[in-house]
């Protein structure tokens, strides 16, 4: 039965307002009647600091302090509404608006969110959902959720022949109403308050007629907006849902298939649904990885891609056979095609028709294609006839100034311009704005709406700019918004959850104290921490002891996160959505805050530390013998960088405790990776660099390339030990729900371009049907005369690995647990837990698993588990783009103005260019045969393309003669920068000496 109830106080009767009876039959047969009941209550308050009513009836029942009311006593005032106003807008005020509400400046604030529209929102984007919560718990912005549908003088019943959207607009009008007669009553014997307006946001017409007939001031979001003083800026903030109409109605892509009918399809066998990745060489050719095939399938063409974005979950189908096409051997790039359309112009496309009959036979002859394995030979290609789940996000780039009319270049009138995407996978968006001539020069945040049929490129609105190209601070911002890293300051509720002593706090020194529980005192150790220079967030040290029986002692010893962050509080929840810490070249957007990361928790030499410790007895041929697991106490008794570790440990004349325990530590460490490699363990390479910076300001002034020493090894060789360990421990323990990590062995199509290129120029043979038959053919893959060439082809096999990722172990069978590249059956992250969440979740499981505590309820949770597992994949892979992109913006500025020679390798070899790799910069990049021949496009530039040699041969500009490279050759290269004018990054520039 639903009742609806009315509560007035602690002693008030309650009355029925009305009821219904739901009835249920379950499996046994027995009906089961559900009585659902919704009290109405009289003392939800207003929170507005006017009312003093309110806050006098908010005690009642209570027992506490009540919360501090958020609507301002005086909130802002514009010229139609000098007195004041506070907002309440509807659903579709927050879905076409969420922008301008969390914009900067104070131009939203003093904002009733009503709890229809709350849930309404939620049930319409669960990401605006999220972002609405996070409004109403910043302080700032004062927006107060004020529950209509508990209150008994707001809640709405829905009345016979009403549709649920019409109710829900009169619930929002019945709310305003009760605001301004409930204000009125609060301010009437006060003659020196003004009485501040109840203004209704909507874009509804049917709900803003409505409203001015029950005296209800109602505006249209636009309307509103344009009576703020920064209109102009405001204004393009708000959502372009209908799209930007051009006068034209030509329909440039097919119509998508309605949900029921792609189903239909996926499951008949003759559809196929899979993510759509787009060519970072050719904006016009992308591809969709389906379950039913080995290969990709291929998309090529606008057409057939039909407005997908990369990243966007799609339903393909397979194109007849007489349309399937070799991969594209052209780099095709946006920028040189289409150069000065006009924003506001489009152009018609034609559209193709396949047969459902057609579509039944195309599915074998897939398979049959897929399976002969052809390089350069026709592949089955297939076109894009739905959207799943858009991928949409927000966009960072710049306005393209040949789409901006030169009349506004100084004026103030709205146009259509192009922003063009850092990410040159993404297409231009069509963006309306007043602010043309500021936003040129200027790195831009803008969001994507809609794409319609008849319109070539998507249309979007914009957010903010985020300021000049090429400052450090905006290109920093950019590549963090570009890879949704959260870098926001830790809010307050957050700070709340550090211990109040602050720095001040230090290890109980009783070790009768609780925090002292269980831990064993391990104080007394030679332990020492070995990290890169200037490492100030220490996860991990290290210790090893020769035994009288002449085994040895070896400990791993891990910051104790988990003792400072507590499952489900404010601190847990933020360090979860963030995932990682990451690192740029200049700066590190913490996963926890600072007084964690660099002092409570870091491994700091000369203080005690709680730790977590992994402790193994080991033979002289570093075999296992026994394994334990305890929480701890230790003292570091040095932090060493790996240079300085390396120095102590070849020192002769240094014969100290310290030092003899390092040198134990390397002499197991290069047995254990003998046997990892023996196992199958792989070897392999990605460039990485070091930018040198200056002292004071942080610019950037030198690239070198990073030296690995033998004390990396020694310690990536321990933590993959202690990583192992405790991932047996935690799937003994937990085998349905523990949090491990897996590295799936590659398709043998992965590598079937590399082997045939390896076989065609070096006659070599790449064997890949175990990790153990790719690592021993890797090895055998080496140039007498060209020693980089082993590295270079180990930095290639890497680019056909697949993605190494958390999972929960109930999701797959034991089998599927193996680290491919680690050669490992079982393998977790357990040794980082201050940078990455997966290592604190595995602190919590380890934790029960020798019954130090009781396993939180979360982590029991395979569902639960599975969401922590999605989004830490989704933010290692984004930390790591990020950490990429500030090493290339530095090494950028670093080589501005400078012109260098330096020995490069050709990597990849199209018809009208090829990308060679720079090793003493770590970076690659594209050499056009046009701009080695001197002519403006690539059409006049004359190629000799040999696709089965890999060798592309040109002629040179004029009287220079033919010229030809080829795969895997070394070359010799001119690099200098430049602004490149599709995305507007200061890049290398490359060009063959």
């Amino acid at each position: 039965m639903t009742s609806l109830k009315r509560s007035h106080a602690a002693t008030a009767p309650t009355t029925t307002l009305s009821s219904k009876t739901y009835v249920r039959t379950l499996k046994s047969g027995k009906v089961q009647k559900i009585v659902r009941e919704v009290y109405l209550r009289q003392d939800i308050p207003c929170a507005s600091q006017l009312c003093t009513s309110c806050l006098d009836q908010q005690d009642v029942g209570y027992g506490k302090k009540p919360e501090p009311f958020v609507l301002s006593a005086t909130p802002p005032a514009t010229k139609q509404l000098t007195s004041g106003h506070y907002l309440v807008p509807d659903t579709n005020a927050f879905l076409s608006g969420m922008d301008l509400f969390e914009s900067d400046g104070g131009a939203f604030t003093d904002v009733i969110v009503l709890q229809t529209v709350l849930e309404e929102v939620k049930n319409r984007s669960l990401p605006l959902y999220h972002r609405l919560i996070a409004l109403t718990k910043n302080e700032d912005k004062r927006f107060y959720v004020f529950f209509n549908e508990f209150r008994l003088e707001t809640y709405v019943q829905r009345e016979a022949g009403e549709s649920i959207n019409d109710r829900n607009d009169r619930a929002v009008r019945k709310a305003c109403s009760w605001y301004i007669e409930h204000l009125q009553q609060a301010v009437k014997a006060r003659k020196s308050v003004r009485l501040p307006a109840i203004v209704m946001l909507s874009d509804d017409r049917d709900n803003l007629r409505k409203a001015k007939l029950e005296n209800v001031v109602g505006l249209p979001l636009r309307d509103y907006t344009s009576q703020l003083p920064d209109a102009d800026r405001l204004l393009d903030m708000i959502s372009e849902q209908r799209g930007l109409k051009t006068g034209k109605a030509e329909l440039l892509y097919p119509d998508y298939l309605s949900i029921s009918a792609m189903m239909t399809g996926v499951k008949a066998g003759t559809m196929h649904q899979g993510i759509f990745n787009v060519s970072p060489y050719n904006y016009l050719e992308g591809s969709v990885h389906v379950p039913a095939f080995d290969r990709a399938l291929v998309i090529q063409g606008r057409e057939y891609s039909n407005r997908a974005v990369s990243g966007d979950v799609v339903v393909v189908e397979i194109l007849p056979k007489p349309e399937w096409k070799a991969p594209s051997s052209k780099v095709v790039e946006e920028s040189e095609l289409n150069k000065n359309e006009d924003a506001g112009d489009e152009e018609e496309a034609s559209e193709g028709i396949v047969t459902q009959q057609e579509r039944r036979a195309l599915q074998e002859e897939v398979k049959k294609t897929h399976a002969a394995g052809l390089e350069n030979q026709p592949r089955p290609t297939a076109k894009i006839v739905g959207i799943v789940k858009r991928n949409w996000r927000q966009y960072v780039g710049h306005i393209d100034s040949g789409s901006v009319r030169s009349e506004s270049k100084s004026g103030r009138s709205q146009q259509t311009v192009f922003l063009i995407p850092m990410d040159k996978r993404i297409p231009k968006v069509r963006v309306r704005t007043r602010q043309a001539a500021e936003l040129l020069g200027k790195r831009v945040l803008v969001a994507i709406d809609s794409w319609d049929r008849e319109s070539r490129y998507p249309v979007g609105h914009f957010i903010r700019s985020l300021g000049e190209l090429e400052t450090k601070g905006a290109e920093t911002e950019a590549l963090l918004l570009e890879w949704d890293v959260q870098y926001r300051p830790f809010p307050k509720t957050v700070l709340d959850c550090l211990p109040a002593e602050g720095h001040d706090w230090k290890v109980p020194t009783s070790i009768d104290d609780p925090g002292w529980r269980d831990r064993q005192d391990l104080r007394d150790l030679i332990i020492c921490s070995i990290d890169p220079v200037g490492c100030v967030d220490i996860d991990d040290a290290l210790h090893a002891t020769k035994l009288p029986n002449g085994n040895f002692e070896v400990g791993v010893h891990i910051a104790d996160v988990s003792n400072f962050v507590r499952p489900n509080n404010a601190m847990d929840k933020e360090a979860s959505l963030r995932g990682t810490t990451v690192y740029l070249v200049d700066k590190r957007i913490d996963m926890l805050p600072m007084l964690l990361g660099t002092d409570l928790c870091s491994l700091k030499p000369y203080v005690e530390r709680f730790a977590f410790s992994v402790i193994w007895e080991v033979d002289q041929e570093a075999n296992i013998l026994s394994s334990r697991y305890t929480k701890s106490v230790i003292r570091s008794r040095e932090a060493f960088s790996y240079e300085a570790a390396q120095l102590r440990i070849d020192d002769k004349s240094q014969v100290d405790e310290l030092t003899q325990g390092m040198r134990h530590l390397m002499i197991l460490s290069k047995k254990l990776r003998a046997k990892r490699m023996a196992a199958g363990a792989l070897n392999l390479a990605s460039p990485e660099v070091r930018v040198e910076a200056e002292s004071e300001t942080s610019d950037p002034i030198d690239v070198k390339t990073k030296q690995l020493l033998d004390t990396n090894q020694l310690v990536e060789e321990f933590m993959l030990l202690a990583n192992i360990s405790v991932a047996s421990k935690i799937h003994s323990a937990f085998p349905q729900t523990a949090l491990l990590r897996r590295h799936g062995a590659p398709p043998k199509t992965n590598f079937e371009e590399l082997a045939n290129q390896l076989k065609v120029k070096k006659g070599l043979e790449l064997r890949t049907d175990t990790s153990k038959a790719l690592a021993d053919s890797l090895d055998t893959c080496v140039d007498a005369s060209n020693p980089f060439f082993n590295t270079l082809v180990r930095i290639l096999a890497t680019r056909c690995m697949m993605s190494a990722e958390y999972f929960c172990a109930g999701t797959q069978s034991y089998p599927e647990f193996r680290h491919y590249g680690l050669a490992s059956e079982i393998y977790t992250h357990f040794t980082s837990p201050i940078r990455r969440y997966a290592d604190l979740e595995v602190h919590r499981q380890l934790a029960a698993a020798i019954e130090y505590e009781v396993i939180d309820a979360s982590l029991q949770s395979q569902s639960k588990l599975e969401g922590v597992c999605k989004n830490i994949n989704t933010r290692h892979r984004n930390a790591q783009m990020a950490g990429r992109a500030s090493v290339e913006f530095y090494v950028g500025q670093a080589l501005k103005g400078r012109v260098l020679e330096e020995d490069a390798f050709v990597m990849k070899v199209f018809s009208n260019g090829f990308v060679v790799f720079v090793p003493r910069f770590g970076i690659e990049g594209l050499i056009r045969v046009k701009d080695l021949v001197g002519v403006a496009s690539a059409e006049d530039a004359a190629a000799d393309f040999h696709q089965a040699e890999y060798r592309l041969g040109f002629e040179r500009e004029a009287g220079k003669g033919m010229r030809s490279v080829e795969l895997f050759e070394k070359v010799r290269v001119k690099i200098e920068d430049e602004v490149e004018g599709s995305t507007g990054k200061r890049k290398i520039k490359l060009g063959l000496v």
